[in-house]
């Protein structure tokens, strides 16, 4: 019983070498095409790529590690910690581990933005502090000012944008707390990307 990391780089490379291998760019990432994925009776993984599951450890929270592991990552990078206030965007599965996360990591105030409002009310039910539904026809700007007012007047000192969108990711850099993570992006929003680091 293990749980694998997905990602598999080439380990030849300079970025294997030196230890970030996640930004390798001849990364075969399972069930990310060309590369098929693992819903299968048997499946071969790299070795080195898995982890021995604890015998108390169920395949329910086994099947969690990876994903955690991303929220884990996220919050460290953003510098979550005791007395935050984090925004996080995107509601799915990757948002939520950041959420639990944030928390656990002394988050005071974790605002949550979605545009599924079932998404929301599992967030706030897993410990957001406020839930935000992103509604078509508002600026960043808008958006920003009605997460100020969630907060009390305060900005958030963190975002953390989970959901890929291009719009929300505008709005994540736009929210001027000084740090933003990118934990997903999709390759047509390289632009935006390149405009914010500048």
């Amino acid at each position: 019983k293990v749980a694998i990391e997905p990602g598999v780089p080439c380990r030849m490379c300079n970025f294997c070498k030196t230890g970030v291998y996640n930004l390798c760019v001849d990364m075969k990432f399972c069930a990310t095409p060309p590369i098929h994925g693992n819903l299968s009776r048997y499946y071969v993984h790299a070795a080195d790529f898995c982890y021995k599951l604890p015998s108390n450890m169920s395949m329910e929270e086994g099947a969690l590690m990876e994903p955690l592991a991303v929220g884990v990552h996220a919050c460290k990078r953003a510098g979550v910690s005791l007395g935050k206030r984090v925004l996080i965007c995107g509601a799915g599965p990757i948002g939520l581990v950041n959420l639990l996360t944030a928390r656990a990591m002394g988050a005071s105030e974790v605002v949550i933005t979605d545009v599924v409002d079932s998404r929301l009310e599992v967030a706030k039910s897993m410990g957001a502090t406020h839930v935000y539904k992103v509604a078509g026809g508002k600026s960043a700007e808008e958006m920003a000012g009605d997460i100020e007012t969630l907060l009390g007047g305060n900005k958030p000192d963190v975002c953390i944008e989970c959901s890929g969108v291009e719009a929300s990711i505008r709005f994540g850099i736009f929210h001027k707390s000084g740090v933003a993570v990118l934990v997903d992006w999709q390759p047509e929003v390289t632009s935006i990307v390149n405009a914010a680091v500048r």
